[in-house]
């Protein structure tokens, strides 16, 4: 391999990498680890396999103009895949805040990009430095920022709701769509575009990560506050303060001791799960290093085994009454797969 295809590999691929490191920088709280950043971005590189066979077939079925279908067809196509992923990530309770939806959804479309400039240095590895320049700096870019925006504000969409309704996301589709489309309207003048997108997106993250990180501090102090009197209320019988606690009194009224106890103790379980990353991500904030240690593993094993009890359309039925949120359900994740890194101290959130 010549040095000229090195250098042209470098700026072509680059850019995207050094801005997920950067992103990745931001987040002080460390919501996620490496290795599910580095498998986010192996996805996107899938999907952009994926879509190329996809739209191959769409314009051979379709009979349109190649120009016309990479400003409409492939915009659409391309970002309603990707968005797939992160619909997915939402879904599983794997996203948190803004700060992890952007990062993860920006690296899931640097993967795709990093996938579609290799293959384009495959077959046209004799373009000039500004055309790798353009697909480095500008459409790298975008298909990174395009994704993240969707997954900002499916994020902002979805928040605390545990019910999937698909409307939520399509908001943010429509906004990563004209992002794409609108930059594949301006073929003629790709350094201005690149140079807009560079220019745009990167700086509306950065805005972004930097007002969340103040509203997860917040989120947090406050969450921790009230899971934490909560917990208190239950564990001394004061069922009456809040809806799960009255929910589980007219349980234990209703059904037998041992199912009743079982209710209970999974809502304490579950809350003193969610106080324990509440605290780990607190401490982080200051800089301080929390491992997962034997107790909390204990009590991960212990409410997995009173779910098996409880069954899947028990927990269905159960989880609204008791208000658990999405974002309790992402924190319980988080321990999850902490506890089951074995560098979890320094790798946080592995999934």
């Amino acid at each position: 391999m010549s040095t000229e295809v090195i250098l042209k590999a470098l700026i072509a691929l680059l850019p995207v990498i050094v801005l997920i490191i950067v992103l990745y920088r931001l987040d002080s709280h460390r919501l996620l680890g490496t290795h599910f950043i580095m498998r986010m971005f192996l996805v996107g590189g899938v999907i952009a396999v994926l879509c190329s066979f996809v739209n191959a077939f769409a314009i051979d079925s379709l009979g349109v103009e190649f120009s016309r279908y990479t400003r409409y067809g492939a915009p659409l196509i391309e970002e309603i895949f990707k968005a797939s992923v992160l619909v997915y990530l939402f879904r599983t309770h794997r996203i948190g805040f803004l700060i992890d939806a952007g990062i993860l959804g920006f690296t899931v479309g640097a993967g795709f990009s990093f996938v579609e400039n290799l293959y384009y240095l495959h077959m046209v590895h004799d373009a000039h430095y500004g055309v790798w320049a353009v697909r480095g700096f500008g459409t790298a870019i975008m298909h990174g920022g395009a994704t993240a925006l969707f997954a900002i504000i499916a994020e902002t969409m979805t928040e605390r709701h545990l019910k999937m309704n698909p409307l939520y996301y399509v908001p943010g589709l429509i906004i990563a769509f004209l992002v794409h489309s609108i930059i594949n309207h301006f073929p003629i003048s790709p350094i201005l575009s690149t140079a807009v997108t560079l220019l745009i997106l990167p700086t509306i993250l950065f805005l972004l990560f930097e007002r969340n990180q103040t509203t997860i501090h917040n989120f947090l102090e406050m969450d921790f506050t009230a899971h934490r009197r909560l917990l208190k209320q239950i564990q001394h019988g004061e069922f009456s303060g809040c809806e799960a606690g009255r929910f589980l009194a007219d349980m234990k009224r209703k059904l037998a001791g041992p199912v009743a106890d079982e209710m209970v103790r999974y809502f304490c379980l579950h809350t003193e799960l969610v106080l324990s990353a509440e605290s780990i991500l607190l401490g982080r904030e200051q800089g301080i290093d929390v491992d997962i240690g034997d107790e909390i593993k204990g009590k991960l094993a212990e409410m997995h085994e009173l779910e098996r009890h409880i069954g899947r359309a028990g927990l269905r039925t159960l989880r609204p009454h008791l208000e658990f949120t999405a974002k309790d359900m992402w924190e319980i994740h988080l321990l999850e797969d902490e506890a089951a890194s074995p560098h979890h101290a320094r790798h946080p959130h592995q999934s």
